[in-house]
C-alpha cells in the first residue's frame, strides 16, 4: 500500500512564484506523509508564447537539482509533471518533459512528450509543435509504489500509446495534464477512466485548473482511478492538494476477475 499527494495548480508565468508554491506543497505532502508526490503539466512555468525565450525559461538541469534536493530533504518522491527542456540544437525549441525522482534525489525516468497538441477548433486554438519538440520513447520504471510508465496531457487521447506501457509491465501510469476547459469537460475523466479499465492499471492525473491569464484556462478535476474505473479521489475546483491509495493487490484482484491480457488475439490484438 502507498500513499500519493496529488496536485491542483493554477500556474502562470511567473516562475519564481510557481517554485516557491510546488515547494511548499512538497513539504505539505511529507507532512501527511505521502511517499509519493505528483504535480500538473507546466507546473513551474505556463503562459502565451513569450514565455519560450532563454530569460523566460529556466536551465532544465538547475531546476531537477533543486527538485532533486528537495526529494531528499522531504523524504518523499517527487513526479515533476513537466517542465521545458532546452532541445540541444534546435534554437527557441523545447521538450516538454516529465522527471520522476525517487526519495533519495534519484531520477527514476524521463519521459519526453510524444503526441503534441495541435489542434484548430471553435472553441480551441493551440499549436504545441511552434515551441516543443515531439519526444521519440515510451519512459518506464521500477519504484517502491509499483512499476510507473509516464505520459503526459495529450498523450491520454492515444490508446496504444498506454497498451505499449502496459505490455512493458506499467501498473501505475501518470498522466500530468493542463487540459482545456471545452475538452476537459467533454472527454477528460471519460478518457481517463477508459485507459484505466483497459489497461487494467491505476492512473494518477494531476492537472492544471483555473485562469492562468486572460486567455488560458485549464480544466482541473484532478484524479486518482483505480483499474477498475472507479475513482479514488477528485479534486475540487482551484489549487490544493489530496491524498490516495495505491494497493496493487486491488490490480491483481482486477485482472483475474477479468483476464482480458490472457484473451488477446495474435494478429488482432497488436501487442499480443
Amino acid at each position: 500500500m502507498s500513499k500519493v499527494a496529488i496536485v491542483q495548480m493554477t500556474s502562470t508565468a511567473n516562475y519564481e512564484e510557481n517554485l516557491k508554491k510546488s515547494l511548499s506543497f512538497i513539504e505539505e505532502g511529507s507532512r501527511l506523509k505521502a511517499d509519493l508526490i505528483a504535480f500538473p503539466e507546466n507546473f513551474l512555468l505556463i503562459g502565451n508564447s513569450n514565455i519560450y525565450t532563454s530569460d523566460t525559461v529556466p536551465d532544465a538541469e538547475k531546476v531537477k537539482n533543486i527538485f532533486q534536493k528537495k526529494a531528499v530533504d522531504c523524504g518523499i518522491s517527487i513526479l515533476m509533471g513537466s517542465i521545458l527542456e532546452k532541445h540541444p540544437s534546435r534554437t527557441a525549441k523545447y521538450y516538454n518533459t516529465s522527471i520522476l525522482i525517487d526519495q533519495s534525489g534519484k531520477v527514476c525516468a524521463e519521459y519526453r512528450k510524444i503526441h503534441l497538441f495541435d489542434i484548430t477548433h471553435p472553441d480551441v486554438v493551440y499549436q504545441e509543435s511552434l515551441h516543443i519538440i515531439a519526444g521519440n520513447d515510451i519512459s518506464i520504471c521500477n519504484h517502491p509504489i509499483g512499476v510507473v510508465g509516464l505520459t503526459i496531457c495529450y498523450d491520454l487521447r492515444f490508446p496504444m500509446h498506454f497498451q505499449k506501457l502496459t505490455d512493458a509491465g506499467a501498473e501505475i501510469v501518470f498522466v500530468p495534464a493542463a487540459f482545456t476547459v471545452p475538452t476537459g469537460k467533454a472527454h477528460w475523466l471519460t478518457l481517463l477512466k477508459a485507459r484505466a479499465i483497459e489497461n487494467q492499471i491505476f492512473i494518477i492525473a494531476p492537472a492544471q485548473v483555473g485562469r492562468h491569464n486572460p486567455i488560458k484556462e485549464s480544466f482541473g478535476n484532478s484524479v486518482l482511478i483505480n483499474p477498475w474505473g472507479e475513482i479514488l479521489a477528485q479534486a475540487t475546483d482551484g489549487e490544493g492538494i489530496m491524498t490516495g491509495e495505491i494497493d496493487l493487490s486491488k490490480m491483481h484482484e482486477t485482472r483475474k476477475r477479468m483476464p482480458v491480457f490472457e484473451h488477446k488475439v495474435k494478429g488482432v490484438d497488436r501487442f499480443s
